[in-house]
């Protein structure tokens, strides 16, 4: 694995899932693999779990975290090439990225999109300005398009709760949000579960809030939430605004929060959520505070999700 920024970088995803949950059983047996070893978390946006599980990844193999909020610790960064720099970007990441590449073994990078030019976007520029110039492993800690680390973490959760010798029918349905998000989570689980592909896979949302082929593709899609719901093993509730006419929000309808109600048309099933999450919009408190939520349980395997990403990239470099 030379960088991780999709479900592309992995090569065997059930591999990785098996090394988190050794992880988790045992999460200092590979102490020494990161002595003398830095890892630069480099935050473009806010963060919680994503912030604090990689820092505690990193030290369970021993390496040193770093994080710079960047643009509040230090200087704007700018990354188009050839700009004329007389707005408010003070050093290009053609400066920057290099000697960060000599400062850390690992970067870290931590973006978002506007959600007002697709193009602009979806090329990723961030993410692939730091691989072109920073000469070192790239880790993803969400961007515009994907978010590769939640979405390991997801896997592993319903591998470690799913026991039955069958597939599980998973179900990604769209929620109400009193804000314009981007397609990030919901694009991310899409491609890992279809890339995965040991289950049945089932994405729900109203109409016009279709999804880039490119990673829903292989699952089945449905505007009608009861139809999808039935018989699901495992729910995972998410909000995203509009990809085709971009960033918008063209519903909100409160009837597609999921409820106790409608989980009777399920296989009692399990309900994730990436967190943060808008209770009593996104997910009632019926759900989330109920037996069938394993929230706590998914943001807790963020750190094994992570820990076995740094391993793997440390181990490549060696």
């Amino acid at each position: 694995m030379k960088n991780f920024i999709s479900v592309k970088d992995t090569g065997d995803i059930r591999g990785l899932v098996q090394q988190a949950i050794a992880y988790k059983s045992n999460p200092f047996k590979d102490r020494s693999l990161g002595q003398n070893k830095r890892i630069g978390l480099l935050f473009l946006n806010p963060s919680m779990r994503t912030r604090l599980s990689t820092q505690i990844a990193a030290q369970n193999i021993g390496m040193e975290a770093i994080v710079f909020n960047v643009g509040q610790d230090g200087w704007m960064l700018e990354f188009e090439e050839e700009a004329i720099m007389s707005g408010n970007t003070v050093e290009h990441v053609k400066d920057a990225a290099p000697i960060l590449g000599k400062y850390f073994d690992i970067l870290g990078i931590r973006t978002f999109p506007t959600l007002k030019n697709k193009a602009e976007d979806y090329s990723e520029l961030y993410i692939r300005q730091f691989i072109k110039y920073a000469g070192i492993p790239i880790v993803s800690l969400e961007s515009a398009t994907l978010h590769p680390l939640q979405s390991l973490t997801d896997i592993i959760t319903i591998t470690e709760t799913f026991q039955e010798k069958r597939k599980p029918k998973i179900v990604l349905t769209w929620a109400p949000h009193v804000k314009t998000l981007p397609q990030c989570v919901a694009n991310s689980f899409a491609e890992w579960v279809n890339a995965w592909g040991d289950a049945e896979f089932t994405i729900t949302h109203p109409e016009d809030y279709e999804l880039d082929e490119g990673f829903t593709k292989g699952a089945l899609i449905t505007h009608n939430q009861d139809e999808a719901l039935r018989d699901a093993d495992f729910v995972y509730v998410k909000n995203w605004s509009t990809y085709t006419d971009y960033g918008r929000i063209y519903c909100n309808d409160p009837k597609w929060m999921l409820s106790n109600k409608k989980m009777q048309l399920t296989n009692n099933a399990k309900v994730m959520h990436c967190l943060p999450v808008r209770r009593n919009v996104e997910l009632s408190d019926e759900i989330l505070d109920g037996p069938n939520s394993i929230v706590t349980q998914q943001a807790t395997n963020r750190v094994w999700a992570a820990q076995v990403v740094l391993s793997k990239l440390l181990q490549s470099s060696k």
